[in-house]
């Protein structure tokens, strides 16, 4: 059984049992270069229209090469295209935010929409082309190179709320909720447009499945009241699926989203999403088997693996028992893709991922 059977079987969306559970990773660019140099492979890295989901969609020649399951692509700069410099290491991308690289991420420093006051200047605002010739120019070539073989993912991450929030900076665009100022809802439309034509060209390209969605939650609760979320975003969630459905009614769709997000999973379900990613633990409604018991006949799970403090731990036991106690919960009936519940960073060894991928083979039979 190869890889593409193994996660469709897990999906649920092909007859019988996987032989085993399905394993997915991204690495952080000091682990893309380690594990690179490991088996003697060139990191093919994708910039990303926004930098911090390079990491996601590059590299999948090595993450094959481990042993995952996956191989996951997206939409990058367009041909040609280079980051503007700012100052020091600070950069501007295609939206016009100022991007800061730190340890870990690249961070948002300037907002190009910091100071919009009206609709008429979020008309005015000159969105990226999400058409731009050869945006999915690497897309495609990951796709004809592994999509044979591996359960290929078509990224649109920061699909709308994540994204506005960023071209305006987030207690902005909070209190523009508040206040239900009119450029609010005329930004989320040129959000959803964009985010839109994402995803169908990535449909088009021939991926298994698209990735939607972005940070929803804190450890404790949703960032905003689950009503808000229903009224400004589920119905244009529900229109981009419906959109994607055309193209291909069979995509399969996976809603992301950190945090403490669980009173929005009967509603991801209602959208139609299939796969709920990335069942953050240590957060509030994140208990393994009660998300099983509760959702487990009408949605699958993605994640569930700590990345917080138990895969930095290196505490090869305690990584062990609760992949095997994951697998054993989530994975019952299938509908589990097991993965880290965030991209592995440096705080998290070599040695610890590997045997966070041995232990996931191990305990994973059917």
């Amino acid at each position: 059984m190869n890889s593409k059977e193994r996660v469709f079987k897990a999906f649920r969306k092909r007859e019988g049992n996987p032989d085993r559970v399905p394993i997915q990773f991204d690495l952080c660019r000091q682990h893309t270069e380690s594990f690179g140099k490991k088996f003697g492979i060139e990191p093919d890295y994708a910039l990303s229209y926004y930098e911090d989901l390079t990491y996601r969609i590059s590299a999948n020649e090595i993450r094959a090469k481990m042993g995952s399951d996956v191989v996951v692509v997206g939409g990058t700069v367009p041909s040609g295209y280079k980051p503007v410099l700012v100052s020091g290491d600070v950069t501007m991308n295609e939206f016009g935010m100022h991007m800061k690289p730190t340890a870990l991420y690249v961070e948002v420093v300037k907002c190009p929409l910091e100071n919009v006051s009206t609709a008429c200047e979020i008309e005015q605002y000159r969105f990226p082309d999400a058409y731009a010739p050869g945006r999915f120019d690497k897309a495609r070539r990951d796709i004809a190179r592994f999509g044979k073989d591996y359960f290929t993912i078509g990224d649109v991450e920061i699909s709308l709320f994540e994204m506005a929030w960023h071209l305006t900076g987030l207690e902005k665009y909070l209190v523009g909720m508040m206040q239900d100022a009119t450029w609010v809802e005329a930004l989320n439309d040129r959000v959803e447009q964009w985010s839109t034509g994402l995803a169908l060209q990535l449909v088009k390209a021939g991926v298994d499945a698209i990735w939607l969605g972005e940070d929803l939650g804190s450890q404790t609760s949703t960032l905003i009241a689950p009503e808000e979320w229903r009224t400004r975003f589920k119905p244009r969630h529900k229109r981009m699926i419906r959109e994607m459905k055309k193209e291909n009614k069979d995509i399969i769709i996976i809603m992301h989203s950190d945090g403490a997000v669980a009173p929005l999973i009967d509603d991801f379900i209602e959208l139609g999403v299939d796969v709920y990613n990335p069942v953050q633990p240590n957060v509030e409604g994140s208990d393994p088997q009660e998300l099983k018991d509760r959702y487990g006949d009408r949605i699958c799970f993605f994640g569930g693996i700590d990345q917080q403090e138990l895969l930095p731990s290196g505490d090869t036991k305690r990584i062990r028992e609760e992949i095997k106690r994951r697998i054993k919960i989530l994975g019952k009936d299938r509908g589990y893709l097991l993965a880290p519940a965030h991209i592995l960073q440096a705080d998290v060894s070599t040695e610890t991922i590997e045997e966070m991928i041995r232990a996931a083979i191990e305990y994973g039979a059917y």
